[in-house]
């Protein structure tokens, strides 16, 4: 009787504690799923933007091309033989009777070459000049141009020339457009859609990987030909200035904070700053840029130069903070054992402490640099908006930027065309900043390998 009463609390214990173990585990399973939920909703949510991006951006890559049989008619380019070098002639009067022909080249009416090759393509199609010409892009007529500048001989010959359908035309073979809308509201004419429709059934049209979204330069006058040539040169002009400047102050200023400033209010005074500084928009370091590198020190507006300088004082904390916590994190020992030795607090730092630290460095600055390349507040403010039809020879000449170059074109009025090719540039940038973190990656498994 006895043992039985003293077993009824100890079965209550235990079913107590196997309550509280279960319910313990059930909380520890809702934890975990939870957890699974928030990064399943997080990838979910990163899949949907790339999709997205992707979706649109890469029907941007493939463009509509137009194969013409042009023939150079001499009825129409009528100009004199193209001159040649004579006895006695100086260079100066070659190039000025040379520049005289090619501006009479210009003035031949080109558009007749091309209509002429598109009534051969399509003979019984009725339309009139100008909308079988609003299917080509409005440069074809200078590609021809250049060709017979190039090659004279041309004259009286007949080539096959891949000509650019316009950007209009492009979007009404893609379907960018809703057929069933009335003719008010379509881009182009009805005889224009119908000639498009066929050239395409024929395989004249056909869709090609558009080169020129990487060597051409943005274009008003011609979007079907606008590229990423200028942009892509200023970035890589502003990322070059930022590795050159920013790397070496950060890591440096960092050392020295580190390993060889006193600890005192001074230093806490320069700490605290550095982090703050880390946690400004960038919008407040585009209006820096602008009073500092262009009212002050009169540098040119929209060079790379004055948005290198911008991204490097944004860059700068980055690589400090990461720095210095890779310092942080070499083991005491190690320093005790270089001085112990009979290394200079110089060569401990520079021969055993930073060697450690590369791996960390090195993933922070490409990281920093990814970071920069991104950004668009800064440089807007700076003026790398403005439209910059050329490719940047120097630093100091005007261009604009990639992520700045997808603003304008996101605000572009033609948004049936330039939706799809905003994606395309977003890829590309996509496409640089996550090749820089592989590198990263790379480069620090590389060298901890080493270690």
């Amino acid at each position: 009787m006895s043992d039985t009463s003293s077993s009824l609390p100890q079965q209550r214990q235990h079913s107590t504690i196997r309550a509280g173990i279960a319910k313990r585990h059930a909380r520890e399973r809702r934890f975990r799923a939870y957890g699974i939920a928030a990064i399943c909703a997080a990838l979910t949510a990163v899949a949907i933007l790339f999709g997205m991006i992707l979706y649109k951006g890469v029907p941007a890559f493939w463009q509509a091309n137009v194969e013409l049989e042009i023939f150079f008619d001499p009825e129409i380019i009528k100009v004199p033989e193209r001159p040649q070098p004579q006895p006695g002639q100086s260079p100066a009067e070659l190039e000025k009777q040379q520049l005289a022909w090619e501006r009479q080249v210009t003035m031949v009416n080109w558009n007749r070459v091309i209509k002429a090759a598109i009534r051969k393509a399509a003979p019984d199609v009725e339309i009139d000049t100008k909308q079988a010409l609003s299917i080509i892009e409005t440069n074809g007529r200078y590609e021809l141009r250049d060709m017979f500048v190039n090659d004279p001989g041309l004259l009286g010959q007949t080539v096959t020339v891949n000509l650019l359908a316009s950007a209009n035309a492009d979007n009404w073979l893609k379907g960018n457009i809703d057929r069933n809308l009335p003719d008010a509201q379509q881009q182009l004419s009805a005889p224009a859609r119908a000639l498009a429709d066929r050239l395409l059934e024929e395989g004249t049209i056909r869709f090609a990987f558009a080169w020129h979204l990487f060597t051409n330069v943005d274009s008003r006058s011609a979007p079907a030909s606008a590229g990423l040539a200028g942009a892509f040169m200023g970035s890589l002009y502003m990322m070059l200035v930022v590795i050159v400047l920013a790397v070496p102050l950060g890591v440096g200023s960092a050392i020295y904070l580190e390993e060889f400033a006193p600890k005192n209010r001074f230093t806490d005074f320069i700490e605290v700053n550095i982090n703050n500084l880390a946690a400004v928009p960038s919008i407040v370091f585009g209006l820096l840029g602008a009073a500092v590198f262009i009212n002050f020190f009169h540098l040119p507006l929209s060079a790379p130069i004055v948005g290198g300088l911008v991204l490097t004082l944004m860059t700068l904390p980055t690589i400090i903070i990461a720095t210095r916590s890779a310092l942080r994190a070499v083991p005491p020992s190690l320093r005790q054992a270089a001085l112990g030795l009979g290394a200079s607090k110089t060569q401990t730092v520079f021969h055993h402490v930073l060697p450690v630290t590369y791996p960390g460095v090195l993933t922070a600055t490409i990281i920093g640099v990814a970071q920069a390349l991104g950004e668009t507040a800064p440089l807007l403010l700076i003026g790398m908006n403005a439209f910059v039809a050329a490719v940047p020879g120097t630093p100091f000449e005007q261009s604009t930027a990639l992520p700045v170059q997808i603003f304008l074109w996101q605000g572009n009025e033609n948004r049936n065309f330039f939706e799809a090719r905003t994606s395309a540039a977003i890829i590309v940038l996509l496409a640089l900043m996550l090749a820089l973190n592989a590198i990263a990656i790379y480069l620090r498994t590389r060298l901890e390998r080493r270690k």
